[in-house]
């Protein structure tokens, strides 16, 4: 499970859709509805509130009532509840939850501190492991400079990765590169200067990875976030 404390990433973005196509995301995502509600719909179940939790690595699809959705990524984060799919979050945490979508930075450490689940210590080397992906995208670290950087062998390093971080080591970086890559196109880059600059091989590469992580293709992203109202939606980070 993930540990707290560490400079773990938290990724808001908001996109003017009526929902977005079946996909698993990596980590821990939050959503809540520009305009209405928000349904998440997979495996037989629907879950809808004003804001929901959705557990990662689990396929589903999005359903936007009165249009548009944001969504905030919380990296690092264990799955904290018993839901198979995403649970409804109403309430006081309901509330904080909209906080921190609304960029309140003590929000999303208050909403990641009511959500964290016993964690296993963390090393400062791998927690400046962790920063260093982080901020390079196009970092080509390799597992064996993993295992150097941690003074351990490489088995072992990438199994204690991947219990801090909740993911593998590969898609570890892959998602990095591709928040990079989102916040890019969000920004109004090009999309195939975003994949350039995120390290995907083209821009082929980074719509596939883009559509199977976010439900939306960059071109269908661009799109929506062309239509959200900024009165409405949270500044994108």
């Amino acid at each position: 499970m993930p540990a707290a404390g560490l400079p773990f990433a938290t990724s808001v973005f908001s996109v003017d859709v009526d929902g977005v196509a079946a996909h698993c995301n990596p980590v821990v995502c939050v959503i809540s509805g520009i305009r209405g509600s928000v349904s998440v719909i997979g495996g037989g179940e629907r879950v809808s509130g004003d804001v929901v939790l959705i557990r990662p690595g689990i396929e589903h699809r999005v359903e936007c009532t009165g249009s548009g959705l944001n969504a905030m990524y919380l990296d690092g984060l264990a799955w904290p509840g018993g839901a198979a799919l995403a649970q409804r979050l109403s309430g006081g945490i309901g509330d904080l939850a909209l906080d921190a979508i609304f960029q309140n930075v003590e929000a999303q450490d208050e909403l990641r501190r009511r959500l964290t689940v016993d964690a296993p210590p963390c090393l400062r080397s791998l927690a400046t492991v962790i920063e260093d992906l982080a901020s390079d995208p196009m970092s080509r670290m390799t597992q064996l400079e993993l295992a150097d950087r941690l003074q351990m062998e490489r088995t072992g390093a990438l199994r204690l990765f991947k219990a801090v971080t909740g993911q593998t080591f590969r898609r570890f970086k892959q998602w990095s590169g591709l928040r990079h890559a989102a916040r890019q196109v969000a920004s109004g880059e090009l999309v195939r200067t975003a994949a350039m600059d995120a390290g995907f091989a083209d821009t082929a590469h980074l719509t596939r990875t883009f559509r199977l992580s976010f439900g939306l293709t960059p071109s269908e992203a661009i799109a929506g976030l062309a239509k959200a109202s900024p009165r409405s939606s949270p500044p994108r980070c």
